[in-house]
């Protein structure tokens, strides 16, 4: 078994290598016009051109059979036919939802389903003429990538060319288009043909892609590695090259999974590698990954129960012990902890939990004698954030019209997220008023003291 496995990681089998070569070429281009169909919102341009091929398929074997008997399944006259006839579809469908009243969607599906059944009818129909043979033809529809042969990989390869070439020419007119169509024609960008230009490439790299993966699942090619690509960066560069790893990497192990595993079939073992890839793409992409995002909006809602627990224990400072207290150090102050649960509405539960966690990192202690304070950095952060927090409720009242009993749990919604620069343009605008910018006052009556609970007793 490892001697297999080596030989596969080796590319020593002269088929295998010929397979791998052609299949990374198709999935590198796939990649780049995928990440452009993407830009432009038109990834089931694949679907459309996949399905539409087929009848152009069946028919350039018609045509080459009449003319010159035997030679029907000639490569070149079968992706010729697929490229008239999806290029053809894409501007049926084209057609139809500009000058109908039919939408996008029930424009494509319309065409999708009209190609799609004219090719299958075409190709039964070829089962039945007489010196009709329509063997091999199906194949197409699903691939078959272990008969590639050199020509194919030169077929590929020199499609993939061409379409990379032509990509790398016009790639900022077509970056540009697809995110601001307005600016481009105010810049002077023929979008019309640019959008065609990009119709003909995705027709190109499906039509390449017939040997490989077939009809079906060409589309997945296109959609795949720019859908997984997008997980990790907001870059066009980055997520270009991304999608060309993602691409050219899910074909490649494709081809050398089902090469270990000859009873899989080669397309379907590659689309299944790519989809492999997405999955870990949503998962753990930097950008857009649910476990980033989960931790991302972890610590936002620990930060959030950081700074309202500091300014509830600021703010019981501040009931109990005068707002002098508040201005001078307060690290010596007795945290009332039988009020600042009732300041927020915690339960003892939701206290303890958030105490520990400010003690965790260093921001409240206990001394000797069991009272809770404030450390240094702890009083600091604490003035920081009743600071923005009044700031805030100041100009929900003067500029907002919100009534101050309301204000308070509006400016909870909004301070958390705010950048230093707005703070400080909150700040310039309350010194013009004439108010402290140090540490305004509350501008509503903060909750009065209340008598100590039990219920509300604080384990350490």
């Amino acid at each position: 078994m490892s001697d297999e496995v080596w030989r596969l990681l080796t590319l020593f089998d002269y088929n295998t290598r010929v397979v791998f070569f052609g299949t990374t070429i198709l999935g590198i281009t796939a990649g780049v016009v995928g990440a452009l169909m993407q830009f432009r919102k038109q990834s089931l341009a694949g679907d459309i051109v996949s399905h539409a091929a087929l009848p152009g398929i069946a028919l350039a074997y018609l045509i080459g059979e009449a003319l010159e008997p035997g030679s029907g399944r000639s490569l070149w006259r079968l992706l010729l036919g697929a490229t008239i006839s999806g290029i053809a579809g894409l501007a049926l469908a084209s057609f139809v939802s500009r000058y109908s009243r039919i939408k996008d969607d029930a424009a494509l599906a319309l065409v999708l389903g009209l190609f799609f059944g004219a090719g299958v009818v075409l190709l039964s129909a070829i089962q039945v003429i007489p010196g009709g043979n329509a063997a091999g033809l199906g194949d197409l529809i699903f691939g078959t990538a272990a008969s590639m042969s050199v020509a194919d990989v030169w077929v590929v390869g020199g499609l993939g060319l061409i379409i990379l070439l032509i990509v790398l020419a016009v790639l900022k007119e077509l970056v540009v288009v697809a995110f601001d169509v307005e600016f481009s024609r105010a810049q002077g960008f023929p979008v019309g043909q640019l959008d065609l230009l990009l119709s003909l490439l995705v027709t190109l790299t499906t039509v390449a892609g017939l040997q490989s993966v077939g009809l079906l699942l060409v589309v997945a090619l296109l959609i795949i590695p720019a859908a997984a690509a997008r997980f990790w960066t907001n870059n066009v560069s980055q997520l270009l090259i991304l999608a060309v790893c993602i691409g050219g990497c899910s074909c490649g192990l494709g081809v050398l999974i089902s090469a270990l595993l000859p009873k899989l079939a080669t397309g379907a073992v590659i689309v299944l590698t790519g989809t492999v890839m997405f999955g870990v793409s949503l998962l753990c992409g930097t950008q857009r990954g649910l476990w980033p995002e989960w931790q991302a909006q972890r610590r936002l809602k620990q930060r959030i129960g950081e700074d309202d627990l500091l300014r509830a224990c600021f703010e019981a400072v501040e009931t109990k012990e005068g707002l002098q207290q508040t201005w001078q150090d307060i690290t010596q102050a007795q945290l009332p902890v039988d009020q600042i649960g009732q300041f927020r509405r915690w339960t003892l539960a939701e206290l303890n939990q958030r105490i520990a966690s400010a003690r965790r990192k260093g921001l409240l202690r206990y001394d000797s004698e069991g009272n809770l304070r404030f450390t240094k950095t702890g009083a600091s952060s604490a003035r920081q954030a009743v600071r923005n927090h009044r700031l805030w409720e100041w100009f929900l009242i003067e500029h907002a019209d919100i009534a101050p009993e309301l204000v308070d749990r509006t400016a909870d919604r909004i301070e958390h997220v705010i950048d230093p620069t707005m703070i400080d343009e909150l700040s310039h605008l309350l010194q013009r008023h004439g108010r402290s910018i140090v540490l305004p006052e509350s501008p509503h009556p903060l909750q009065e003291k209340l008598p100590p609970d039990p219920s509300h007793e604080v384990k350490v």
